[in-house]
């Protein structure tokens, strides 16, 4: 990595292969060392509300300073009850759980009065990182909460993060690593055991992403 441009204090647009990319997280205690020594993201907060408040605001200021950047990556953990606990997977799609307005007659998923689909791809471009259907929601799922989810893997922002990157028009790409599913979640631990490997494979699939777009993979 290199070629920061500072967007605000703590975070930097990255400059890889010929590209300007934002990288978004979401909880200090999955930005560890690994990642640190890449990448200087955006840190919004944990949920949907926080993701798409602080994303925004960061693009907005960067729209007003003429450095929109070219692609957004949202990176962070994700629960899943089938997917392989601690690896890295590429978001295929997004879904928003929490919206159901069906008993007006709106298909459950979609946000009345806009045109989005329940289930919106993003792309795939970094080869080696298999790709997972993602639904985003603001509950933490665990045991049989994920019957009711039609999604391979869980988290709580990157829907939010990608209804932000529509109103400036700029891309996303998803990665999550399985922190947790296997088992139910009882408390904080049941989370973070896995954090610091899923800090080396995060970014190992930031590399990974460099090497696509030296490569001019495309990612819109």
């Amino acid at each position: 990595m290199n070629d920061l441009d500072q967007t605000a204090p703590g975070h930097a647009v990255e400059a890889i292969g010929g590209r300007r990319v934002l990288f978004v997280m979401a909880a200090h205690a999955e930005y560890r060392d690994k990642l640190k020594a890449r990448i200087r993201p955006v840190m919004t907060g944990v949920g949907p509300i926080e993701a798409a408040l602080n994303t925004g605001i960061a693009l907005h200021a960067l729209h007003l300073s003429g450095l929109v950047p070219d692609l957004v990556v949202s990176l962070g953990s994700a629960g899943s009850r089938t997917l392989e606990q601690g690896e890295v997977y590429q978001v295929a799609s997004v879904s928003w759980r929490d919206i159901d307005a069906s008993l007006l007659g709106f298909t459950k998923g979609v946000t009345p009065f806009l045109d989005h689909p329940v289930d919106t791809p993003l792309p795939t471009p970094i080869d080696g990182v298999p790709p997972a259907r993602l639904s985003t929601g603001s509950d933490i799922v665990s045991g049989v909460r994920y019957d009711a989810i039609d999604a391979d893997m869980v988290d709580m922002e990157t829907f939010a993060v990608l209804r932000a990157c529509q109103r400036f028009a700029v891309p996303l790409i998803g990665l999550r690593g399985i922190s947790d599913g296997a088992a139910d979640l009882h408390h904080y631990d049941d989370w973070a055991t896995l954090l610091h490997v899923i800090d080396e494979r995060l970014a190992d699939a930031v590399d990974r992403l460099e090497a696509a777009l030296v490569a001019g993979v495309p990612v819109d």
